[in-house]
């Protein structure tokens, strides 16, 4: 009986003188590096590597307005994959719309600062990149919503395991994968996908990696 109090207590008082740590935070956001060759269709965007902030894709394209919400933008071999997935997918009954494409830097900025004002900065790093650190600004990510018409609820969608099964023969991967938050630092978004092309997709989505892990296979 003893035994078993003190092994309450001694779980109380870890509980206790842990809470306020973020094991999430790993060593994100330290040691950052400026990319430097951002045109690269593999180009790695996070925590620790950051875009100029004044770098905008050379062949930023409108995406059709059947396939996005209006005025969205991708780089051009990625705005003609994703049109054609969208089309297919509609070709089955499925409706994937992109709710959020390209960003700029000063864009990023504020949509980071309002995170941070209404819930503060540790979720803030959950939620949202920091300006320079969001693939968005890439022109190679994309945000998508299925026809329950929420991209948060995407994952609920019926177009959610058509989308996650078959991305990657459009070249898209899912970008921010459950379980794998310690390595992107970024939690789950199954609305989020990158471009990266049909082979490298094929590859990531096969052997079930991020493109951290990816990238260090290469």
């Amino acid at each position: 009986m003893k035994k078993a109090i003190y092994i309450i207590l001694f779980i109380l008082i870890a509980i206790f003188f842990t809470k306020d740590i973020d094991f999430f935070k790993n060593d994100f956001y330290e040691n950052i590096k400026t990319i430097e060759n951002p045109d690269d269709l593999l180009v790695l965007v996070n925590k620790n590597n950051k875009l100029p902030d004044n770098y905008i894709p050379k062949n930023l394209v409108l995406i059709d307005n059947k396939y996005s919400n209006n005025d969205k933008y991708l780089q051009k071999e990625a705005k003609m994959a994703f049109e054609n997935l969208s089309q297919d997918a509609r070709l089955l009954g499925y409706y994937i719309i992109g709710v959020s494409a390209y960003r700029d830097y000063n864009y990023q900025k504020s949509l980071y600062n309002e995170y941070v004002k209404e819930k503060g900065q540790s979720y803030a790093d959950r939620a949202s990149a920091r300006p320079g650190h969001s693939e968005h600004q890439t022109g190679l990510a994309i945000d998508v919503m299925g026809s329950n018409n929420d991209y948060d609820l995407f994952e609920k969608s019926n177009e959610f395991n058509w989308m996650k099964d078959n991305a990657h023969l459009y070249g898209f991967i899912l970008r921010y994968p459950k379980g794998k938050e310690k390595i992107t630092g970024f939690k789950y978004e199954p609305w989020h996908y990158r471009y990266v092309g049909v082979k490298h997709a094929k590859m990531i989505y096969e052997g079930n990696l991020t493109l951290e892990e990816y990238l260090k296979t290469t």
